[in-house]
């Protein structure tokens, strides 16, 4: 499974790489807006530290300007996804571009049927977010999986890309679904390093190792 993180904090995003648990980022307005940065700026500066995709998202409703917007964002690098709503001004722009030979990731997706538009329509990713259905009692899993089993029967090539993760049984549930990409938060990412049997086991080796007096260094 690839790992992108979800930030557009440099700092951040600077730290998970240097460990190699960065595959790609993802970002969007609201991200932008907490980094308070200029958007070609930091996608810039990102896409000079990571290999791997970058998530930029239109802004634009109507596809001329999506259109128009996700060219000007896909020129910043050669790792920029082109980011896009999934309405059907998002599927004619995601075909356009995704003709053109860009990567596109289409967000903000809550049905099976819209993935199955989006996949049809050429998407590099499609972004299903898991805790805002989760929000409103529906199981954004069963999401993942019913779109893990369309593309599966069709041989669809673009890749499934869980979003709006926000727990670590979340990221549990995907990889075991078969997401091919989870995109979380920094501190989401890094509290899949923990455990609370980690931390006890490690608290008696300490103790243990303080009795006996010795030193490594």
């Amino acid at each position: 499974m690839k790992f992108f993180v979800d930030t557009a904090e440099i700092d951040a995003i600077a730290e998970l790489n240097d460990l190699g648990m960065v595959d790609g980022v993802t970002t969007n307005p609201s991200l932008i807006m907490k980094s308070g940065r200029d958007i070609l700026e930091v996608t810039r500066e990102i896409c000079d530290l990571v290999d791997g995709p970058v998530s930029a998202e239109v802004v634009a409703t109507e596809a001329a300007d999506m259109i128009a917007e996700g060219r000007k964002l896909a020129a910043i690098a050669e790792n920029i996804a082109v980011k896009v709503p999934l309405t059907w001004d998002g599927l004619k722009t995601c075909k356009v571009l995704s003709d053109e030979g860009r990567m596109v990731n289409v967000t903000l997706c809550f049905s099976a049927n819209q993935a199955l538009l989006a996949a049809k329509a050429g998407a590099t990713f499609i972004s299903p977010f898991i805790g805002r259905l989760d929000d409103i009692n529906l199981d954004g899993m069963e999401l993942i999986e019913d779109i893990r089993t369309i593309y599966d029967n069709y041989g669809f090539d673009t890749q499934i890309l869980a979003a709006s993760i926000r727990t670590v049984n979340h990221v549990t549930e995907s990889a075991r679904i078969g997401a091919d990409v989870i995109t979380a938060p920094p501190n989401v990412i890094k509290a899949l390093a923990n455990h609370p049997l980690t931390d006890k086991g490690l608290e008696a080796f300490m103790a243990d190792w303080a009795k006996t007096g010795q030193k490594i260094l």
